[in-house]
């Protein structure tokens, strides 16, 4: 009888949610299977049934505490359809642009800064007492201080469009309930030139740190894949909105300039009994070959070109990298991650400047509908809602496929390559266990759009024989 042994890593930190990892092993210690579990079961889905659908965008931000607005965005797309209102106001658009480059700004510094620098400022095999968030803070405080005055400004550019930094009711189906008054413009005007200065040096930090350590990273947990996001009409990226593209492993378009609306027609959803997170993959291309990734990497990857001058410099320098061929570097994520705030931050300063921001006319409604869907670029990629209502004004049908669960299978291979590369034996160590969660992390995942869960927590493995003998264990926390 063969002698499979299992490690399990529970729960995965640094992360928002909860989830973990198990590693099978045969008798030569050679990794014969890998997964990452989801084990939180939320039911959002099934919750908003019966609610009243100008509700809905404030009822479903509650999935998450660090990327309510991209739920809030996207809820209110969709209800904006069944409104009849989906063609906004300047004034509604534009400050809902503004809220939600807030949201990109902030999540982006916040991953970058407290979930992942410990890693790369300290390396992977760095001591855990220093590998956190505190111990970035005591090696360098004034990055520290940086990456907190970056979030706390994406946070009040959210409060000042939404009214509150978290679970704000800005949007409503048609439109926004507030504009911006010259008072809030001008205290966000105030710092955004230093935001743009830290912003400019947090993708120089990404930079150097990836092309310094290219030869690590490139096999480190990636292999090619399918690249899935919105894309404005003319190819640039968008965060907010635009048309469905699809790209694969050497960036020949699969589609293109796909109205959103239309999804379910390119994209299903595969269910396996191990984990509560579905499997999302392209319809003709099948479950097998066509999973995808969605994100910071896989928008640089699908998009022609970005609008913004610093932004676009830090993509070609990007692309530079590969040649200008795809990239599928799962570390990369990083660098995508921090050209993305760039661009975000770039964003803000031109929406800031602009006068129609203080504009009156917030709402438009039309033929009312029964059924709506909105797609967002959330900060860890592409978000659907699609939602039916019926006469009664009462939602009948949810369905939602989050940013992390478009990137379930990526992260699955992922944790599968770092674990049949570097785990050896029965021995578990600690830097083994950091390099899968290193993996995971760098798609900044949302496990079922819970909450962060910062620094160290507690976690005990176990390696056992089928026969339920103990023969290795480690604990920390």
């Amino acid at each position: 009888m063969s002698v499979i042994k299992r490690v399990v890593i529970e729960p995965v930190t640094r992360v928002e949610g909860h989830g973990k990892v198990t590693i099978l092993l045969d008798e030569s210690g050679k990794v014969v299977q890998a997964r990452l579990h989801v084990v939180e079961f939320r039911g959002f889905e099934r919750f908003i049934q019966g609610r009243l659908f100008w509700e809905v965008p404030v009822l479903v931000q509650r999935l998450c505490g660090i990327c309510p607005v991209s739920h809030h965005l996207a809820a209110a797309k969709a209800m904006d359809i069944i409104v009849g209102g989906e063609k906004l106001t300047p004034t509604a658009e534009k400050l809902r642009r503004l809220m939600h480059y807030g949201q990109m700004y902030q999540s982006h510094a916040l991953h970058f800064f407290h979930l992942a620098s410990p890693d790369l400022l300290f390396g992977f095999d760095a001591d855990p007492a220093i590998r956190n968030v505190i111990g970035v803070a005591a090696k360098y405080p004034e990055l520290a201080v940086q990456a907190v005055m970056m979030r706390k400004y994406g946070q009040e550019i959210i409060k000042a469009t939404a009214g509150k930094k978290i679970h704000g009711t800005g949007a409503i189906p048609g439109g926004v309930n507030k504009n911006l008054s010259p008072a809030e413009r001008d205290v966000l005007l105030k710092d955004v030139d230093q935001q743009m200065t830290w912003a400019k040096s947090a993708v120089k930090i990404a930079r150097e740190y990836t092309t310094a350590h290219l030869k690590e990273l490139l096999p480190f947990g990636s292999f090619e894949s399918n690249h899935l996001s919105l894309v404005r009409a003319d190819g640039a990226m968008d965060l907010y909105h635009g048309n469905l593209r699809a790209v694969d492993a050497q960036g020949k378009k699969i589609f293109d300039q796909i109205d959103y609306r239309k999804y379910v027609d390119f994209i299903a959803e595969d269910v396996r009994d191990w984990s509560y997170m579905k499997f999302p993959f392209i319809k003709k291309l099948g479950p097998e070959s066509g999973w995808y990734r969605v994100g910071p990497l896989a928008r640089l990857n699908t998009a022609d070109f970005i609008d913004t001058p610093a932004a676009e410099t830090a993509r070609k320098e990007f692309r530079a990298v590969t040649g200008g061929k795809t990239n599928n570097v799962t570390m990369a994520y990083h660098w995508a991650r921090m050209v993305e705030l760039l661009h975000s931050i770039e964003k803000i300063q031109a929406l800031l400047n602009d006068k129609d921001l203080q504009g009156s006319d917030l709402v438009v409604k039309g033929e009312r509908r029964e059924e709506g869907v909105g797609v967002i670029e959330a900060p860890r990629g592409t978000l659907f809602h699609h939602y039916r209502v019926d006469k009664n004004d009462q939602v009948v049908m949810g369905n939602l496929i989050v940013s992390t669960t478009h990137n379930n299978e990526p992260m699955n291979r992922a944790v599968s390559k770092v674990a049949q590369d570097h785990l050896s034996g029965v021995e578990i160590t600690e830097g083994l266990l950091n390099r899968i969660e290193v993996a995971i992390r760098a798609y900044d995942p949302c496990l079922s759009c819970a909450t962060h869960a910062l620094g160290q927590m507690a976690l005990d493995v176990s390696v056992v024989d089928v026969e339920g003998k103990m023969l290795a264990q480690k604990s920390r926390g």
